[in-house]
């Protein structure tokens, strides 16, 4: 999945150029702009150039939903052919960076202006970006898979986000698994000069704006917007997919679709066995009422693991979900159909109050006089991941290695006290949007799609959308213990009364079942083999006692196991160069 690359200063450029078999390239004033093939052939990198009071050139991978709006605010006859990454361009030299912000689309761009070269990512981080240097010499990819090809780079492993990866099961901020290696965060520009010298800023951040209005008003609205943001992301003319789990949030997006797209909508869903919980019902419910042409896949968990590798390669920082896979050949069943675009239900938990945020709140009215280390303490522990476990699981020279760096608060202290936000609840929502959300959602989906060729777009984390979602009044989106209430309000008519008034379950992936079969059987052969024992990470004795069933009070060795598997073979495919 190679995109593009950047580079300043590079001493080595024809050597890195041959090693990534570039495509097109330009070169200006010690500057390189690499674009390369990608799997998505009708997704261009570039390189760009437009002419305007500056000359810009460019490289990026550009979607833009708005086009007509912002050919409109140019007012210029030819912005209307130039392509998604030149219109940008365009908009950058007409309006200044500021004017991103009405920016409806997913987009990496870097952007060479003769003086500096601007790294610039998506609103809300639907496609990622990444930077290093060595010396006085930078380098930008839109994937680690590119950026890990440049001579120059020495990838070594980052100790400190190890212990992130583990609390979250993704990488929450700037921060990633190399060492010196740098992701550009949603909605930010970060300009890189010749000389060193850097500097950044934001060009579009959520920020709280309650409108008073009654909860029907805020319904209608709210609608309004969903149906447009759906619309721009429908390919017109051609099937569209949707991943439907039989949620409430991926329903509303396959109703939206069916009623608004111009073509045939075909639905998918995942099986792990009769024998096992699931959602079946609720997606073939779903499927019959919206009249969509639906696929169940059917996976075992031997199928998950002989698939996790390939999983793993196709992120550039790991996720330690176990959807990962069930996604990846869901992504491939639709690409079989001939699918160009996916679209899924991701974003209405982080946007619009789902039930994990409950238990926060629930503390929060216990105890409202917590510091704001106990409160980040507490975000941390509500993961359920590894963060209780790391003083038994992490090896007592990492420990030491450790103890000098930043506490892991610190990933989410400033979202959880954002002066932006009032309520309590906007500023967990900002939390989840801000790193769950960039950092897991959208660059999990962006990369298994991308990995088969297909382009996942998530309407309910649009950028209208999230701003929206500010503008509500708390009490609407999580009532009581009614989780997005507004957001049920809001397509009450599109779906069964069954699916609105459920209560959220999720996917559930049996990973604690796998636990007694292909997973224990994967974690040995993986997990201690002697090149991850050489590693050093981890104590052996606990990740044993996890396989056997032990070492936790509540039965949740599955996801633990999944993830340090997870991790080792993304350190096999990225720091060992496998």
């Amino acid at each position: 999945m190679s995109r593009f690359l950047a580079l300043i200063n590079d001493p080595d450029y024809h050597a890195t150029k041959r090693r990534l078999a570039a495509a097109d390239c330009v070169e200006k004033a010690g500057c390189f702009l690499v674009s390369i093939p990608d799997t998505r052939p009708w997704l261009s990198a570039g390189p760009y150039r437009y002419y305007g009071r500056d000359q810009l050139d460019g490289v990026g991978e550009v979607t833009l939903f708005n086009r007509a709006e912002l050919v409109t605010r140019l007012a210029d006859a030819r912005s209307a052919t130039l392509n998604d990454g030149e219109l940008l361009l365009a908009l950058i030299d007409r309006c200044g960076l500021g004017a991103l912000a009405d920016v409806e689309g997913m987009f990496a761009l870097a952007v060479w202006d003769g003086r500096h070269l601007t790294l610039i990512r998506d609103p809300v981080g639907a496609r990622t970006l990444f930077y290093a240097k060595v010396g006085l010499a930078w380098a930008a990819a839109s994937t680690l898979h590119v950026l890990r090809h440049w001579p120059a780079l020495r990838p070594r492993l980052n100790l400190a986000a190890v212990q992130s990866f583990l609390t979250f099961a993704y990488l929450p901020g700037t921060e990633t698994l190399l060492a010196g290696v740098h992701e550009v965060l949603p909605g930010q520009y970060i300009r890189l000069a010749p000389d060193g010298s850097w500097s950044s800023g934001f060009y579009w951040t959520p920020h709280e704006a309650i409108i008073s209005a009654p909860p029907s008003v805020h319904a209608q609205h709210l609608r309004h917007t969903l149906e447009n943001v759906t619309l721009a992301m429908l390919p017109r003319h051609e099937p569209v997919g949707v991943l439907l789990s039989g949620g409430v949030d991926s329903s509303l997006v396959t109703a939206l679709a069916a009623r608004l797209h111009d073509a045939p909508v075909q639905t998918y869903s995942i099986s792990f066995g009769d024998k096992l919980p699931n959602e079946l019902a609720y997606s073939q419910l779903v499927a019959t009422h919206c009249r969509t042409r639906h696929q169940v896949l059917n996976v075992s968990g031997r199928q998950i693991a002989d698939h996790l590798l390939e999983t793993v390669a196709a992120l550039d920082c790991p996720v330690g979900d176990p959807l990962t896979t069930p996604n990846l050949l869901l992504a491939r069943a639709a690409a079989r159909d001939g699918l160009r675009v996916i679209l899924n239900g991701e974003g209405g938990d982080p946007c619009f109050g789902g039930p994990k945020n409950i238990p926060m709140l629930a503390a929060e009215w216990q105890q409202p006089d917590l510091s704001p280390q106990q409160r980040a303490h507490l975000y941390l522990r509500s993961y359920r991941k590894c963060y209780d476990e790391l003083p038994r699981l992490l090896h007592p020279d990492v420990q030491a290695a450790l103890s000098s760096a930043p506490p892991l608060t610190e990933r989410v202290i400033h979202y959880l006290h954002a002066p932006t936000m009032t309520s309590y609840l906007n500023r967990l929502l900002l939390t989840n949007v801000r790193t769950k959300g960039a950092h897991h959602i959208l660059t999990k989906v962006e990369r298994i799609t991308a990995a088969s060729g297909l382009e996942g777009r998530a309407p309910l984390f649009s950028r209208a959308i999230v701003a929206q979602s500010f503008t509500i009044p708390p009490e609407l989106k999580l009532a009581g213990t009614r989780e997005k209430w507004i957001l049920k309000q809001a397509v009450a008519d599109l779906l069964p009364a069954q699916i609105i008034e459920r209560p959220k379950s999720g996917m559930r992936v049996p990973v604690q079942h796998w636990l007694r079969g292909p997973l224990r059987d994967l974690a040995a052969d993986t997990l201690l083999s002697p090149r991850a024992r050489a590693r050093g990470l981890f104590q052996t004795k606990t990740i044993q006692a996890w396989m056997d069933g032990k070492g936790m009070v509540w039965p949740r060795q599955g996801i633990a196991l999944w993830m340090l598997v997870t991790l080792e073979l993304w350190l096999r495919a990225f720091v060992d160069g496998e």
